[in-house]
């Protein structure tokens, strides 16, 4: 029984022994093919990375146009129908934008998946049209409501006559001191040291709300209509790329 046991560890080594001498065996010999192979299969990597490379600076420019059409979103199938190429190419390239530049993919069940990319017009966009006023659903008019829009009850002429004359008084002494024309010109002169007026600035050079500078600055006539309303009578013209109000000149 000792003998056995003994003998079945030497059995079981010498099983391991044979197939790591082959493979030792195989190595020596064909080390310098198989470095070759090695050598090539790192050439053909490096030359696939490179001819992706100059094909995704071809196909930036596409991506770039997108991009300012859709306002950020984008979709394979958008890029592929531009390009003209599969959409799994599509699909491997915006992955690869969107690793670089941090965008977000949404998936839906309903349409294909999206890419959002965020640049600066695109934020400034959104930030300018969060200033809009929303407009608050009508309410229905309860009968309590009623009540209180019914006409009021006659008054005297007698009473009527004084309470006007009251009222007349009192809002000529608490009425503030209209601004000058030098009060108005100087902040003008300030902002203007960088040549131009953000959204809000000319808002209030023209007495109007900012969103109604945002719903006008894209129209043919936005240049009449702020000389129309601006204290100096100046035109003032949009640009896109800066996002600021310039003045134009006569």
């Amino acid at each position: 029984m000792s003998e056995k046991t003994i003998e079945s560890p030497g059995k079981s080594f010498l099983v391991l022994i044979l197939p790591i001498s082959f493979l030792i065996v195989f190595l020596v010999n064909t080390w310098k093919v198989l470095l070759v192979i090695l050598a090539l299969l790192m050439v053909f990597n490096l030359w696939q990375q490179s001819r992706w490379e100059k094909w995704c600076n071809q196909v930036n420019p596409l991506f770039y146009e997108l991009i300012e059409e859709n306002h950020g979103k984008i979709r394979p199938m958008d890029l592929a129908i531009k390009g003209n190429f599969s959409g799994q190419v599509a699909k491997r390239y915006l992955d690869s934008k969107a690793k670089e530049f941090g965008a977000s993919v949404l998936d839906s069940e309903k349409e294909d998946q999206s890419y959002y990319f965020i640049n600066a017009s695109i934020l400034g966009d959104i930030l300018d049209s969060s200033e809009l006023v929303e407009k608050l659903p009508a309410q229905p008019v309860t009968k309590i409501a009623r009540s209180f829009l019914a006409p009021p009850p006659p008054i005297p002429q007698e009473e009527e006559a004084q309470s006007e004359s009251k009222f007349e008084s009192k809002s000529e002494s608490e009425s503030e001191p209209v601004p000058t024309q030098e009060e108005v010109r100087k902040p003008l002169e300030e902002q203007l040291v960088f040549g131009s007026l953000i959204q809000s600035e000319l808002a209030k050079r023209l007495n109007v709300y900012s969103s109604t500078v945002y719903k006008r600055r894209n129209d043919p006539d936005f240049a009449q209509w702020c000389r129309s309303r601006d204290p100096d009578g100046i035109a003032w013209s949009y640009s896109r790329k800066s996002k600021e109000f310039f003045p134009m000149e006569e």
